[in-house]
């Protein structure tokens, strides 16, 4: 199958796309992922991307379009992908399609977790990290640690960053309305949007969201 995973920050769309890639036997490709390794191997994109970066400006969409399509033709992705975090506007969608149009591909289904705003908020702005080891993450309401403020694994102190701010978390969801949920009626318009309630424990999301990619494959047959 070849995904795309849409929803707002905190849904959780890098824990499902992990669960779902395992599941569905295919790679899970992330744009994230991909910078740091375009960058970590100093490939021509990567050198290009880390140019922008450096000089505080966003890469530009032919760049991300490069390293995706890089990605994708390698032979693991030759049965389909999940792709996390691209397209993140209309102008990287139309350049997926053309790209899959022009290897005789197609996108079987675009997963749209759905999240309520106020729950997005409460998950990013209730998050707290560990100063001595970032790996250990708790949080105000859902995994409170024993003591608060102190790090359960190694007393470390907890504290909120910077872009988990409500206010940052805001202008998060913004920008999130602004350039990437226009996607999801571009994906309507070809009728492959399938979506699901992001809310309750990873395993249910997990489990709703592969049922409905069944139902969905299902109804195309």
């Amino acid at each position: 199958m070849r995904i795309v995973l849409v929803g707002p920050p905190g849904a959780g769309k890098g824990t499902q796309a992990a669960f779902l890639a395992k599941n569905l036997s295919i790679p899970h490709i992330s744009t994230g992922d991909l910078f740091r390794a375009n960058i970590s191997q100093q490939t021509e994109l990567g050198k290009l991307a880390k140019s922008y970066m450096d000089a505080g400006n966003l890469v530009p969409d032919e760049v991300t379009i490069g390293m995706a399509k890089d990605r994708m033709e390698k032979p693991d992705a030759e049965n389909g992908f999940l792709l996390d975090g691209f397209p993140r506007n209309v102008s990287q969608a139309e350049a997926l399609d053309e790209m899959l149009q022009s290897e005789s591909m197609k996108l079987d289904a675009v997963l749209d977790l759905e999240v309520p705003e106020e729950e997005v908020v409460k998950r990013i702005a209730g998050r707290r990290i560990c100063r001595k080891d970032s790996s250990h993450v708790f949080h105000v309401t859902y995994s409170k640690p024993k003591a608060e403020g102190v790090c359960d694994a190694c007393g470390g102190e907890l504290y909120q960053r910077d872009d988990d701010s409500e206010e940052t978390v805001r202008k998060r969801l913004e920008v999130y309305h602004t350039q990437t949920e226009p996607i999801i009626d571009y994906y309507k318009a070809q009728g492959l949007v399938v979506t699901i309630s992001a809310l309750g424990k990873v395993e249910e999301v997990t489990g709703r969201a592969m049922e409905a990619l069944k139902r969905d494959e299902d109804g195309k047959q």
